[in-house]
């Protein structure tokens, strides 16, 4: 294709089964990823690591809870210590954390994801947890762990190893439903308590003023040190961007129970008088909004003291079509549509002074999309599920080599 970095997650469970670098490290974990990262590297590609990409140890969930309390910073410090020892000398950047918000939101209030927690009001079927204050605290850890990795990496392993740090944020681009003040300020609450949760700590040591307003007690507090620590911890941004909203001001909480996903006070929504924000994919919630990621990332420029980027995922989902012929599945025209409208306001983007570095698309290959399993297709390469994984370009890739040729 002509690709020259690939991005991959490192599994914590699997170089280190109990979670602890104390109870043993799996020899062939560190062998599969030493192989990976040397074949990469010899096919010109610069492998791009993220070390949590949510699949917590199951032993630390069980002794402690995992991201719910503060402990997993010492355990997860070990971990990064672990990977920058083995993999630094040839890995050059370190992604921390992909999306701490979908952790802390599908996982803690609405339960959707691993580890499935909630409160009782919010689902019968959740493992039994405190929407309101569960997933500000796995934030909190998630933001004090991903700084004590930065501060080991920049003072152990930096200069000798020459590389760089930073996390993965995501949020949807927020439009005014209208025009009114009160939904102008609606759509930046909603950034606030989904990329402020984190990059407002990142740049400036604290949580959004928004956030401290409506959440109160529930959202945790920084000491002096934290916030010194957790300020400015990080080389660059990865970001990742798939969809946009329509927001609108709601004056009172939606529900009668608390939850982080209704503290912002704001209706979300994907149409306005009956038309979509864009077309439709074939995966739930994400419409094709191009415009959206030149907007966010000038908002990011602008608020966040225009740190260097990395677009870490952009894709379009389709519904698994492993019953079409395999001609036909590999037609994947709306992708390549998608591509090109969203690189097009990239380039804007960058015109318009965003320091952005790199693009990776999301994904490569056919893979297992969380708790969607194998039912959507986000790869530009068809993977047959039913014959020994064999792998097929698709129409995208073609387009992609062809785009990058030129």
């Amino acid at each position: 294709m002509g690709l020259d970095a690939y991005r991959f997650s490192i599994s914590w469970p699997r170089l280190l089964p109990k979670g602890k670098i104390s109870e043993g490290v799996n020899k062939d974990g560190l062998r599969y990823y030493n192989n990976l990262i040397n074949e990469l590297l010899s096919n010109g590609m610069q492998p791009f690591v993220t070390l949590f990409h949510w699949d917590c140890p199951l032993a630390l969930e069980k002794e402690y809870g995992g991201f719910l309390s503060p402990q997993i910073i010492k355990d997860y410090w070990d971990y990064a210590d672990l990977c920058f020892r083995e993999f630094g000398d040839r890995v050059k950047h370190w992604i921390t954390f992909n999306e701490p918000y979908s952790y802390s939101t599908y996982g803690y209030a609405s339960g959707y994801l691993a580890p499935g927690r909630c409160s009782k009001e919010v689902s019968a079927s959740c493992i039994p947890g405190n929407s309101a204050t569960e997933p500000y605290m796995v934030s909190h850890n998630q933001l004090l762990a991903h700084a004590a990795a930065v501060n080991l990496y920049r003072k152990k392993y930096k200069k000798p190893q020459k590389g760089k740090i930073g996390i993965t944020l995501v949020t949807n681009w927020m439009v005014p439903y209208s025009r009114s003040k009160s939904d102008i300020a609606a759509a930046h609450r909603a950034i606030d308590f989904t990329l402020g949760w984190f990059m407002n700590p990142l740049t400036y040591g604290d949580y959004p003023d928004s956030m401290r307003a409506l959440v109160g007690d529930r959202l945790p507090k920084f000491s002096k040190k934290q916030s010194r620590m957790v300020k400015g911890s990080l080389d660059f941004l990865g970001f990742n961007y798939y969809t946009a909203n329509y927001a609108s001001d709601a004056h009172l909480r939606s529900t009668g129970y608390l939850s982080s996903t209704t503290d912002s006070r704001v209706n979300l929504t994907v149409s306005r008088n009956g038309t979509l924000i864009g077309p439709a994919t074939d995966f739930p919630s994400f419409y094709v909004y191009p415009k959206g990621i030149r907007e966010i990332l000038i908002y990011i420029k602008e608020k966040y003291r225009n740190p260097i980027i990395f677009i870490t995922e952009n894709g379009f989902g389709e519904s698994n079509n492993s019953s079409l012929p395999l001609q036909e599945a590999l037609k994947d025209d709306r992708r390549i549509d998608f591509y090109l409208r969203h690189l097009w306001y990239l380039r804007r983007a960058i015109e318009n002074g965003v320091d952005v570095r790199g693009y990776f698309a999301w994904s490569l290959l056919d893979n297992f999309e969380w708790a969607n399993g194998y039912t959507m297709r986000f790869g530009s390469y068809y993977v047959d599920y039913k014959d020994g994984l064999k792998r097929y370009a698709k129409h995208s890739t073609i387009w992609f080599k062809k785009f990058l040729k030129n």
